[in-house]
C-alpha cells in the first residue's frame, strides 16, 4: 500500500489515500443507510468497542494509516485511544485527527433528539481539547473545528483563532471541517483567514460543489480530507443507483468502491474517509485503491450531481438508526 501514502498538505503528516472515520463506530445510532443492521442487536459500550477495535485492526492490516474521530462521535475517541494503547503504537506511528465543537448528548440512545449540540466558543475548545487529550494523548496530530460555517462566526472569532494558533505552536496541526450547501464559501473564507493546515469537507458524486474551493485550498498548501464519499450509504448497493451499479459491474467492483475511486482520483484530495461500520464494508471500500477511475466512468456518472440545497435537505431528512 506504500504507493498510496502521501503527505497531508503542509503538515508533514504521513497519511494514506483512504483513511478510516469513526462516526459510525463510536455510537449506537447514526444516519448511514443500514447502520442499525450493521451493528445488530447488541449495542452496548463493550460490544461497540470490540467492533471498533476489529475494524481498526482490519484497517491497519490493510495499510490504512489515517484515523479520524470527533468529540461528538459518542465514544469514538475513547475506542480509538484504547486501541492505540492496546496495540502499543507510539505517537506518530499512525496519524490521528479529531474535531471539536459538538458535544454528544444522545446518552447512548439511537434516536435521541438532538444527538449532539454545537458550540464553537473558545470555552468549548479548551474543555474539549482536555477531553480529547485524556483519550488520545500525544497521538493527537490534527485538531479541527467541527462543521465551521461563515454564519457561526468562528472564522472571525479572535479568541478561538488565538487558541488554535497556540495549539499549533505546540506541535498539533489545526484545521476545519465543513458541511452544508455553502461549503465552498467557508473554505474560501478559511483560506483568506490563513493559519489552517487542513480542511475536511463533503465531496462525492452526488455533491461535488465544494470541488473548486478544495482545489484552491490544496493549491494554497492545505491538506484536503474528504468525508461522506459514499453519501451516508446512498452511493453503495443500498442506494440502488442504476448508473453507479452499471459502472461497478463494468469495473468488477462494488458501487461504494467506485464512489471512493472517484474521490481519490481528484488531484487535490489527500485523504478520502471510509465510514465503514464493519470489516466487510471496509474491505469493499478499500477495493477503490486498485480501481482505475477512467473517462468512461466519469462521463457515465457525471450526471448524478444534485443541486446542493436538495442534497443537504435529503441528508438532513435521513433517519438515525
Amino acid at each position: 500500500m506504500s504507493s498510496w501514502e502521501r503527505t497531508l498538505g503542509r503538515t508533514g503528516l504521513r497519511v494514506t489515500a483512504i483513511g478510516l472515520g469513526l462516526a459510525a463506530l463510536g455510537r449506537p445510532g447514526y444516519l448511514n443507510l443500514g447502520h442499525g443492521v450493521d451493528l445488530g442487536a447488541d449495542r452496548s459500550v463493550k460490544a461497540l468497542e470490540r467492533r471498533a477495535h476489529e475494524v481498526l485492526d482490519s484497517a491497519y492490516a490493510a495499510g490504512v494509516r489515517y484515523f479520524d474521530a470527533a468529540r461528538s462521535y459518542g465514544r469514538a475517541e475513547e475506542f480509538l485511544g484504547s486501541w492505540l494503547r492496546g496495540r502499543g503504537f507510539a505517537p506518530g506511528e499512525v496519524t490521528v485527527g479529531s474535531k471539536w465543537g459538538y458535544t454528544y448528548t444522545a446518552g447512548w440512545q439511537v434516536d435521541a433528539d438532538p444527538p449532539e449540540v454545537k458550540d464553537l466558543s473558545v470555552d468549548t475548545f479548551r474543555r474539549q481539547l482536555e477531553e480529547t487529550r485524556a483519550q488520545l494523548g500525544e497521538h493527537l496530530a490534527l485538531y479541527q473545528i467541527h462543521s465551521a460555517t461563515i454564519e457561526s462566526g468562528v472564522l472571525d472569532d479572535e479568541d478561538v483563532l488565538g487558541a488554535l494558533a497556540e495549539l499549533r505552536e505546540r506541535g498539533v496541526s489545526i484545521g476545519l471541517s465543513t458541511s452544508g450547501s455553502a461549503q465552498g464559501e467557508t473554505v474560501e473564507r478559511a483560506i483568506e483567514v490563513g493559519g489552517f493546515d487542513t480542511v475536511q469537507a463533503t465531496w462525492n458524486l452526488l455533491e461535488p460543489s465544494s470541488g473548486p474551493a478544495l482545489a484552491e485550498a490544496h493549491a494554497a498548501g492545505m491538506g484536503v480530507i474528504v468525508k461522506e464519499a459514499v453519501a451516508n450509504g446512498r452511493l453503495t448497493s443500498r442506494g440502488a443507483i442504476a448508473e453507479l451499479d452499471e459502472v461497478a459491474r463494468r469495473l468488477g467492483a462494488s458501487p461504494d468502491a467506485v464512489a471512493l475511486a472517484a474521490v481519490i482520483a481528484q488531484p487535490w484530495v489527500d485523504v478520502a474517509l471510509s465510514g465503514a461500520a464493519t470489516s466487510a464494508h471496509l474491505a469493499s471500500n478499500l477495493a477503490a485503491w486498485d480501481l482505475t477511475w477512467d473517462d468512461e466512468a466519469a462521463q457515465a456518472l457525471g450526471g448524478l450531481a444534485e443541486d446542493p440545497e436538495i442534497y443537504w435537505q435529503e441528508r438532513s431528512a435521513m433517519q438515525w438508526n
